[in-house]
């Protein structure tokens, strides 16, 4: 079926209880999850030809390759596994111990780098020490404001200006005193004593990044469990519909589409154009801010355990590699991410740019996302996901937000 004969199917009356704007990890968690709960009114719609969205794969030099970037699942959320599970089997996955590194200058250290500082040499390890024993915030000295202040007041000259300022400006672009400080108070404290501890003991310390534990589809990328989503939604999900417009007062998409209840799962600043929404808060959507990747494959092994590995160094273009044949059995090479405004140009036989990859944690966010969610709540329109909630959520939280908003909408009937 054409998009245009579609399109003119829907000029009907027929309101759907629920349609849902892209299909994604939280659009397709979503819907599957109204499904299990018995609901079949509603209407999926997606831009591409196919679903998955950030999450996607696709197969290159005879192996899938994520062209969203670094996608797995993580273990800490048993039932959003569970959930998953059902469209495919936990037995079709490989359970790893995550091995990250970041490439320190001529030294490359485990992720994340507070808790690995003793696996550097032992006059960096001197030089670190003395850099964190000085900090801001184990001197006492009043939290700035500034994001790059905050920076060294935080973890110190030496790992700001090492590894978490260069790669900062690398993922998110030069200017970064635009990114406010809010998002940041997940990172933990780096004090003397407990650094101090861990080289002379040589074993981190702290709490496990996320993905400390992560599932990968044997024989497939990642991208393999959002098809299957996708199929078992059947003819409640339309492809290459692109959201255009969106009339909050009759809860219309494209004119075309109309419903009593709108999630949206696709970046607010897609939607050319907006009607019944106030003035102030659709001025407000251009302070939402993004950056664009590009991903490139590159067939070479690389002699190394890690299946990921950080890259500060501003002469490099790209910020980090994700090692295919570390977790992707049978596989060979390695694909980098770039942000778009740092990628000099394709380099080998494949690239792929995504437009939208990282919502950018920008001062005036929190407030702008806030007003505009609690509006749009009251319309009958929720955000929902990366791009709903402009949130940097990796996709099992994508998949437990979506849950639990289908079954909080279950409950209410």
């Amino acid at each position: 079926m054409t998009a245009m004969a579609v399109k003119g199917k829907d000029m009907s009356d027929k309101v759907y209880k629920y349609l849902i704007l892209g299909a994604g990890p939280a659009g397709l968690s979503f819907a599957n999850k109204l499904l299990e709960l018995g609901e079949t009114d509603f209407l999926v719609l997606e831009k591409e030809k196919e679903a998955g969205g950030l999450c996607r794969s696709m197969e290159v030099d005879g192996s899938p390759l994520d062209i969203g970037g670094g996608h797995f699942l993580d273990v800490r959320r048993p039932n959003v596994n569970e959930f998953l599970f059902q469209f495919m089997p936990e037995e079709e996955w490989d359970k790893y111990d995550r091995d990250s590194r970041i490439q320190v200058g001529n030294e490359v250290v485990g992720h994340p780098i507070e808790a690995n500082i003793w696996q550097m040499s032992l006059e960096k390890q001197v030089d670190y020490l003395k850099s964190i024993a000085t900090a801001g915030c184990n001197i006492g000295k009043e939290m700035p404001e500034e994001f790059i202040n905050w920076i060294y007041w935080k973890l110190g000259d030496r790992i700001a200006e090492d590894y978490m300022l260069p790669y900062n400006k690398k993922m998110f672009g030069e200017e970064l005193n635009h990114l406010g400080t809010y998002w940041l108070s997940k990172l933990p404290n780096v004090s003397f004593e407990e650094t101090l501890l861990s080289c002379l003991t040589k074993k981190a310390y702290g709490t496990q990044p996320g993905h400390a534990q992560f599932y990968y589809p044997k024989k497939f990328g990642y991208g393999e469990l959002w098809k299957r989503m996708a199929d078992n939604l059947g003819d409640k999900i339309r492809y290459n519909v692109a959201v255009n417009s969106i009339d909050f007062e009759t809860k219309t998409i494209n004119g075309s589409y109309h419903a009593k209840k709108i999630i949206t799962t696709v970046p607010w600043t897609e939607f050319q154009t907006i009607s019944g929404m106030p003035e102030e808060i659709q001025d407000s959507l251009k302070e939402l801010k993004y950056s664009s990747v590009v991903i490139e494959y590159f067939p070479e092994k690389l002699d190394t355990q890690a299946q990921w590995i950080y890259y500060p160094d501003e002469e490099l273009s790209y910020h980090r590699i994700l090692v295919r044949h570390n977790f992707c059995p049978d596989s060979a090479g390695y694909w980098t991410e770039t942000n778009k405004e740092r990628f000099a140009g394709q380099k080998s036989s494949f690239s792929y740019e995504n437009k939208y990859a990282y919502p950018l944690n920008t001062v005036e966010k929190p407030e702008t996302v806030k007003k505009l969610l609690e509006w749009s709540r009251t319309k009958g329109v929720y955000g929902l996901g990366r791009w709903g909630e402009w949130e940097h959520y990796n996709s099992d939280v994508v998949v437990d937000l979506a849950m639990q908003l289908a079954t909080c909408f279950s409950d209410e009937t």
